[in-house]
């Protein structure tokens, strides 16, 4: 893994949430370790990764995600079976 999606992805996972991550970086992650990425209704991502599937939520109008978009990033990715 690249020192930049090693750096998203403890962004992620740290406590206190990170309210500086742009979702294009989140993208980026996802399809980095292996996840589908295809668009939903609105502003919705549907997203499968190691045979777990979930919604993710794009910013609306920023490309910066929101604390509670970051947690539930978060909880989707070590129900996935990323961990920190």
């Amino acid at each position: 893994m690249s020192q930049k999606h090693q750096r998203i992805l403890q962004a992620i996972l740290q406590e206190p949430v990170s309210g500086n991550i742009h979702w294009r970086e989140v993208e980026a992650l996802l399809h980095h370790l292996g996840a589908v990425v295809e668009p939903g209704h609105g502003a919705r991502m549907h997203v499968e990764l190691n045979g777990v599937h979930g919604t993710l939520h794009r910013p609306h109008h920023s490309g910066v995600c929101e604390k509670h978009d970051i947690r539930h990033i978060r909880e989707y990715l070590i129900e996935a079976g990323i961990n920190p």
